[in-house]
């Protein structure tokens, strides 16, 4: 049997916690033989609801208990540094001792945020880690990067964006030479605000990045590029804009199929077809959004993120491991060592 890879996930994180989170671990657990789940936050609360199911292999779900929750409406720094005891303090740190080989979480974003840099760590040469989710596009998928963890980024974080999510689309996703491009408001290269301006001649000049100039917002959902840079303001507009555009026409279409029995008839028809069709553009199932760049490996859900999702991030996780992602970042983000010039006489 492969390796096991052992995932923490935070149980009390999310709107739809411990119930979500519980059951993603069982399915996951009962689905791959090669993962052990550890779970996260108050024991009795956990417990009760892994008792829902009898016949999950046991031997492959651990619970640790923890006596406090970091709740969404914390401070992040402050939530870190006073609730040590916290189920998403403790599973970071289990990744930082190498006890587990990541930590995915529905909780509060920031906190997961601040603890991943202050508690897992920067690899070596990383200057900052970004958020960096799956988008569903007509080709497939497309890398956000960053999409909520660095507001006042600068041109030399976003060239590092650009070189670390080539590496996850080629490692994880599978996607050769990926296409890489820099969010604008026009394809012209003389287009943008200053961070766009100063950061487009460093992304044409940069090794080891296929970098195919600007991208506006309305050429993503197309696929006209696998990486998709920016800093995490416009890259959270963009998210948050996808995601309820997409709600928003699946409502409509379905408000449309109501209106009369001709309609009815016609969605009954169409229903198998389009309901195929909308699930390729179900971000949920490509699992969550890893911050990259660090020493071990952090991912970070929807806050009503279902198990389906949480399910799907830590395959996502066993996929990443055994790549070696991390290591292969850290690897392309070092800058090489300076020769000594006395060496040479």
């Amino acid at each position: 049997m492969a390796d096991v890879i052992k995932v923490v996930v935070d149980a009390m994180g999310g709107d739809n916690a411990p119930q979500e989170p519980v059951k993603a671990a069982v399915e996951a657990v009962k689905e791959r033989e090669d993962i052990h789940v550890i779970l996260t936050g108050i024991g009795d609360v956990i417990e009760k609801e892994l008792a829902k199911y009898p016949d999950r292999p046991a031997d492959r779900i651990r619970v640790v208990h923890t006596s406090e929750v970091i709740e969404t409406a914390e401070p992040p720094v402050f939530a870190i540094r006073k609730k040590k005891d916290s189920s998403i303090v403790v599973g970071l740190n289990m990744v930082k001792k190498n006890e587990a080989d990541a930590f995915v979480s529905s909780g509060s974003t920031g906190a997961v945020l601040v603890g991943g840099q202050v508690l897992v760590g920067r690899a070596k040469g990383v200057e900052r880690p970004p958020l960096a989710p799956l988008i569903p596009t007509m080709d497939g998928v497309s890398l956000l990067i960053d999409c909520g963890a660095n507001v006042d980024a600068r041109p030399s974080h976003l060239v590092q964006f650009a070189k670390m999510g080539s590496i996850y689309m080629e490692e994880v996703v599978g996607v050769k030479n990926p296409r890489v491009a820099i969010v604008n408001n026009g394809a012209e290269e003389e287009k943008g605000n200053a961070l766009v301006k100063e950061t487009f001649p460093l992304l044409k000049e940069a090794e080891g990045i296929n970098f195919i100039g600007s991208i506006e917002a309305r050429e993503i959902p197309n696929g006209y590029a696998d990486v998709i840079v920016c800093e995490a303001f416009v890259g959270n507009v963009i998210l948050k804009l996808y995601e309820g555009v997409g709600s928003a026409l699946v409502k409509k279409i379905k408000e449309g199929m109501m209106t009369s029995l001709r309609s009815k008839i016609g969605g009954l028809l169409v229903k198998p077809a389009l309901k195929e069709t909308m699930k390729t553009f179900d971000a949920t199932q490509y699992g969550g959004a890893p911050l990259l760049g660090l020493k071990g490996l952090v991912v970070k859900t929807h806050g009503s993120a279902t198990a389906a999702e949480i399910r799907n991030a830590i395959f996502q996780c066993v996929q990443f491991r055994q790549q070696r992602v991390n290591e292969k970042i850290a690897e392309r983000i070092l800058p090489p060592a300076k020769e000594d010039p006395e060496s040479e006489n």
